[in-house]
C-alpha cells in the first residue's frame, strides 16, 4: 500500500508537471504553432477586398492552399494566411503591415495588389527583412534596390515591344498618352517614350489624370484632346478609372470611325472581370496582354474556381471569369508554400537592434527576422510549371516574353495575334519565320477598327476647331520664278506665286487622301546670306510661328535639327556652268584632234617599223623589193601607209609577210574606225564640249570661280581646296557677265551652284554655257514641316506621285519656259577627248610582237641556210690550198677563217 501510495504520489507529481508544461506550451503559442506533426506559418495578406481584383485574388489564394497541400501531404510546414483590408489607402496598407508584423509575427507577406501601396509595404519588409510577395507591376519598383520586394507578375515595361510593335505596323507617328497620376502610371512612360524614339513617333500629348478626377474634370480633359489633330491613344491605368474614363470617351463621341484606342495589359487583362456597360464602350479597342497557354487543367480549374468565386460573392450582378491576375496569386502561394519548405521555417524569431529603447519606433520593436535571408534565397530564383505556364522568377522578378494582340468585340476581346521578344509580330507563337518583324499582315485578322470600321486610322485629322495650316514663305532673297509674292488688287490680301507654290498646292489639293485648309503668311529673311535666311525662316517653325514652311528650301542637315523635311521635288545636286568652247568643226588642223600626239608619233613608228620589216622579209625573194638605195627607202614607206586603203600594187610572196601584214591590217582597221568615229563626232557635236570638264583643273590652274551670294556653296568650295582669294559671289543676274569675261579679265572661269538655279540661267543662255555635274550631293528642295508632323509622309508620296506624273513637266514649263534647243542641248551633257594610247597599247603590242616573231624566224632560218654554204666552200678552198704552196699565207688566212665558219 505504501508503495502504490508512493507510486501514486510520484505518478501525480509527474502529471502536476505535465499539465504545467502544457499550460506553458500553450501560453507560449507552441502548441498553436506545432499541431499534427506540421509546422504552421503565418503569412500576412493584403488585399483590396471591395475591388474586383481583391476578390480574385482571394478565391485564388484560398483554392491554392488547398490544392498545393492536397497534393504535399508529407510537407512539414503549412501556411496560415492572415488577411487584411488595405481599403485602395496606402496609410490603411502601412497599417495592416506593422499590424501583422507587430502582433501576429508573420514570417512573409503576400500583397498588396497596387503599386502605390506596395511602394510602402516594400520599404517595411526590406527593414523588417520579411518578403513581400506582391503582384506591383510599376518599374517604378525595382527588386534589384528592394531586395526583400519579390514581383509575382511581370513588370509593366516587358509590354513595352508589343504596344511599339503595333504602332509601328500601322505607321503612327504621333500619340496622346493617358495615364493615371501615381508610381504605376508614371512608372511606364520613360521606358515607353525611349521606344517610341526609336520607331521615330512623337509623343504629342501627354494627359494625367487623377484616381480623384471628377467626371466633369474627365470630360473637359477628353474635350481638350477632341481638338488636338492625333487621334491615337494609349491609355495606360488601372481597372477603376479606365472603366470611367472609356464610358466618357463613348459619351463625348471619340469612340468613332478615325479613332485608335490602345490599351495595357492591366486593362486588358481584366476586360473578362468588368461590368457589360464597360465593355460596350470600349468596342473597336486593341489592347496585350500576356499569353496564357491552354490546357485541361486550367479548364478544369476555371470551373472550380467559378462556382466558388460565385458562392463568395453572391452580391456580384454581372458573370466573373478568373484572370492573369488570379492564376499569378495562385502561383505565388504555391511559391511561397515551397519556400518556406526549403527554408524549413519554424518558430519566428526577431532580433532587435541593441539601444537603450528610447527612441524605438514601432520597426524598431518589431525587428528583424533571423530567417528572413535564408527565406528570401530560396524564393528568388524558383521555377515551376503552374496553371498560368511556367512561373519562373529571376532575381525576384517574374519573367514574361509572350503577349497576346486583343480587339474588342462584342461582349469580349478576340484574338488577333502573338508578339514575342524574338518573332515581333506573328500569327503564330511559332511563326515560319527569323527575323523580327512589325507588319500588321502578320496579324491573325483584320482589327475591327471604332465606329466597326476595317479602315485603318492615319492617326490623325484635322479638326473643324483647329486654325488652318499656317504656311510659310521667303519674300527676299529668292530667285526669280521658284517663289513670289504679289497682292490681290481688290483684297490686298498677300498672294504667293511660283514654281514650289504650285506644286505644294497641287499636292495637298489632289494628291493627299484627305482636304487640308492652309493659308500663306509672308516672311521676310533680311540680310545678304540667303542661307542664314533661310535657316532662320525654317527655325520658324520649332518656334510654333509656321506650320511648314514653302520655298526654294534646300535640305539640309543642319535644319533637320528644327523640322521634318518632305522628299526633294527638284533635281538634286551642285554642279558648275562653264563656257562652251569655240566651235572647232571649222579648224584647219581638226583632223588632229582625234588622236594624242602620242598616238600620232606611236602609229608613225609602226608604220615604218610594219614596212621595215616586209622590206626584209621580201628583198631577197621578190625582185619587186629591190633597186637603188633611194627606191628601196621609199618602198618602205609607200608599203606601209598604202595599207590604209588596203591596195598594194606590189604582192608578197613570203607566208611571213603575209602573217605580218594580217596582224597589221586588223590593227589598222580598229584605229581607222575609232579615227573615223570620233572625227565625225567632233565635227557634228563639238559646240557641245565645256571649257571645264573637272572643278579640280579650276583648282590646278588657279582659275576663279564664283558662286551665289550668301549661299552654303561658298563653304562647299573652300572644303573642296579652293582658295578664298580666288572665290568670288554673284546673284542670278550676273551670271552671264562673270563667265563672258573669263577668269583673266576679272570674271571667274565657272559658276557653281546648286543645280535648280542653274537649269533657270541656262534657260537663258543655252548657246554660251553648259552644265557640268553634279560635282557635289545635296538633297535639293524640300518642304519643311513641324518636328514629327504626320503630314511628312503622305505628302512625301504627293510628290512622288507628281515627279512621276506629267503635270511636273507642266509646272515647270509654265514657270521656266525654254526652247526646245536649249532643253535638248542641257540634257546632252556630252564631252570628248582625244583617242590615248592606253585604248589601243594592246593592238599595238600584238602588232609589234607579231612583227618580231617574225623577223626572228626569218633571220634564223638566213643563217641555218648561208652555214651550209659556208661549210661547202672552205672544204674546196682547203683542197686548193695543198696543191699551191706558194700560197701560204693567203692559205692561213683563209683556212682560218674557214675554219671559224666566217662568210668568204
Amino acid at each position: 500500500m505504501a508503495k502504490f501510495d508512493s507510486e501514486y504520489s510520484s505518478s501525480s507529481s509527474s502529471s502536476s508537471s505535465s499539465s504545467l508544461l502544457v499550460l506553458l506550451l500553450l501560453s507560449s503559442g507552441f502548441l498553436h504553432n506545432v499541431l499534427g506533426g506540421q509546422v504552421k506559418v503565418d503569412v500576412g495578406l493584403i488585399l483590396d477586398k471591395d475591388t474586383i481584383v481583391g476578390k480574385i485574388t482571394k478565391t485564388s489564394m484560398d483554392m491554392a492552399l488547398e490544392d498545393f497541400y492536397a497534393t504535399h501531404l508529407n510537407f512539414t510546414t503549412r501556411l496560415v494566411l492572415h488577411p487584411r483590408d488595405s481599403k485602395t489607402d496606402i496609410v490603411e496598407a502601412a497599417s495592416a503591415v506593422i499590424d501583422l508584423l507587430k502582433n501576429v509575427r508573420v514570417q512573409a507577406i503576400l500583397g498588396p495588389q497596387s503599386s502605390t501601396e506596395a511602394e510602402f509595404v516594400i520599404n517595411i519588409g526590406n527593414k523588417t527583412q520579411v518578403p513581400i510577395i506582391s503582384l506591383a507591376t510599376s518599374p517604378s519598383l525595382s527588386t534589384k534596390e528592394n531586395p526583400y520586394f519579390i514581383r509575382a507578375a511581370p513588370i509593366a515595361s516587358a509590354q513595352i515591344g508589343a504596344l511599339v510593335s503595333i504602332i509601328k505596323a500601322f505607321s503612327w507617328r504621333q500619340i496622346v498618352l493617358i495615364y493615371e497620376d501615381n508610381s504605376y502610371g508614371r512608372g511606364i512612360l520613360p521606358h515607353l517614350i525611349d521606344a517610341l524614339l526609336l520607331i521615330n513617333t512623337q509623343v504629342r500629348y501627354r494627359s494625367v489624370i487623377s484616381l480623384s478626377a471628377t467626371d466633369d474634370y474627365i470630360l473637359r480633359e477628353l474635350y481638350k484632346l477632341q481638338t488636338m489633330q492625333t487621334r491615337v491613344f494609349v491609355v495606360h491605368m488601372l481597372l477603376p478609372l479606365a472603366s470611367r474614363l472609356f464610358l466618357k470617351v463613348k459619351e463625348v463621341g471619340m469612340m468613332r470611325q478615325g479613332y485608335v484606342w490602345i490599351i495595357t495589359d492591366a486593362i486588358t487583362s481584366l476586360l473578362d472581370s468588368k461590368d457589360p456597360t464597360h465593355i460596350e464602350a470600349m468596342q473597336g479597342v486593341i489592347g496585350v496582354k500576356t499569353y496564357v497557354p491552354r490546357s485541361k487543367k486550367l479548364d478544369k480549374f476555371k470551373k472550380r474556381w467559378r462556382t466558388r468565386f460565385i458562392q463568395e460573392n453572391p452580391d456580384i450582378e454581372y458573370e466573373c471569369e478568373l484572370n492573369i491576375y488570379g492564376l499569378w496569386a495562385y502561383s505565388s502561394v504555391k511559391l511561397l508554400a515551397m519556400a518556406m519548405e526549403k527554408a524549413q521555417i519554424s518558430k519566428p524569431k526577431f532580433w532587435k537592434p541593441n539601444t537603450n529603447g528610447e527612441n524605438w519606433t514601432d520597426l524598431d520593436v518589431i525587428g528583424a527576422l533571423e530567417m528572413g535571408p535564408m527565406l528570401l534565397q530560396s524564393i528568388r530564383n524558383m521555377r515551376f510549371n503552374d496553371l498560368s505556364g511556367e512561373f519562373n522568377l529571376v532575381d525576384g522578378e517574374l519573367q514574361s516574353s509572350t503577349f497576346q494582340i486583343v480587339n474588342v468585340i462584342g461582349k469580349r476581346d478576340w484574338e488577333v495575334g502573338f508578339w514575342t521578344k524574338k518573332y515581333g509580330i506573328s500569327k503564330h507563337l511559332m511563326p515560319d519565320k527569323d527575323s523580327y518583324t512589325t507588319y500588321k499582315d502578320d496579324l491573325i485578322k483584320p482589327i475591327i477598327w471604332p465606329g466597326e470600321s476595317y479602315v485603318v486610322p492615319k492617326g490623325w485629322e484635322m479638326t473643324t476647331t483647329e486654325k488652318r495650316l499656317r504656311v510659310g514663305f521667303p519674300v527676299d532673297n529668292t530667285f526669280s520664278g521658284f517663289i513670289e509674292m504679289e497682292k490681290d488688287p481688290q483684297t490686298n490680301a498677300v498672294i504667293a506665286i511660283g514654281f514650289c507654290v504650285d506644286v505644294f498646292k497641287e499636292v495637298m489639293d489632289h494628291l493627299l487622301p484627305y482636304a487640308i485648309q492652309y493659308e500663306f503668311i509672308p516672311f521676310v529673311t533680311p540680310g545678304a546670306n540667303i542661307t542664314r535666311s533661310y535657316d532662320n525662316l525654317v527655325y520658324q517653325i520649332a518656334l510654333d510661328k509656321f506650320d511648314v514652311v514653302v520655298g526654294d528650301i534646300t535640305i539640309r542637315a543642319n535644319r533637320f535639327k528644327f523640322v521634318d523635311f518632305t522628299m526633294p521635288f527638284t533635281e538634286s545636286g551642285v554642279a558648275m556652268i562653264v563656257p562652251i568652247k569655240d566651235d572647232e568643226s571649222k579648224n584647219a588642223w581638226i583632223f588632229m584632234k582625234p588622236l594624242t600626239m602620242d598616238m600620232w608619233l606611236i602609229i608613225g613608228a609602226l608604220f615604218i617599223f610594219i614596212g621595215f620589216v616586209v622590206w626584209v622579209l621580201e628583198h631577197r625573194v621578190n625582185k619587186e623589193f629591190r633597186g637603188p638605195p633611194h627606191q628601196q627607202v621609199g618602198m618602205i614607206f609607200w608599203f606601209s601607209f598604202s595599207t590604209l586603203v588596203f591596195s598594194h600594187r606590189e604582192k608578197v610572196v613570203n607566208n611571213l609577210s603575209r602573217f605580218v601584214l594580217a596582224v597589221w591590217v586588223f590593227v589598222v582597221l580598229i584605229v581607222t574606225s575609232s579615227y573615223t568615229a570620233s572625227l565625225t563626232s567632233m565635227l557634228t557635236v563639238q559646240k557641245l564640249q565645256p571649257t571645264i570638264t573637272d572643278i579640280n583643273d579650276l583648282i590646278k590652274n588657279g582659275d576663279y570661280v564664283g558662286y551665289a551670294e550668301g549661299s552654303f556653296v561658298g563653304e562647299l568650295l573652300k572644303s573642296m581646296g579652293f582658295n578664298h582669294s580666288k572665290i568670288k559671289t554673284y546673284n542670278l543676274q550676273k551670271y552671264n557677265e562673270a563667265l563672258s569675261k573669263g577668269s583673266k579679265n576679272g570674271g571667274v572661269a565657272a559658276i557653281v551652284d546648286e543645280i535648280p538655279y542653274l537649269r533657270i540661267f541656262l534657260s537663258k543662255y543655252c548657246s554660251k554655257y553648259v552644265m557640268v555635274g553634279p560635282t557635289h550631293a545635296s538633297e535639293g528642295f524640300g518642304f519643311a514641316f513641324a518636328k514629327g508632323s504626320p503630314l511628312v509622309p503622305d505628302v512625301s508620296r504627293g510628290i512622288l506621285s507628281l515627279k512621276e506624273g506629267e503635270n511636273m513637266n507642266k509646272i515647270t514649263a509654265k514657270w521656266f519656259s525654254q526652247e526646245k534647243d536649249c532643253i535638248d542641248q542641257n540634257d546632252i551633257m556630252v564631252t570628248f577627248g582625244s583617242l590615248t594610247v592606253e585604248s589601243f597599247k594592246g593592238l599595238f603590242l600584238i602588232a609589234s610582237v607579231s612583227s618580231l616573231f617574225a623577223l626572228i624566224v626569218f633571220i634564223s632560218n638566213f643563217l641555218y641556210e648561208n652555214k651550209t654554204i659556208l661549210a661547202s666552200n672552205c672544204s674546196i678552198r682547203e683542197k686548193a690550198g695543198m696543191m699551191v704552196k706558194s700560197f701560204d699565207k693567203q692559205k692561213d688566212g683563209s683556212f682560218d677563217g674557214c675554219k671559224k665558219n666566217q662568210l668568204p
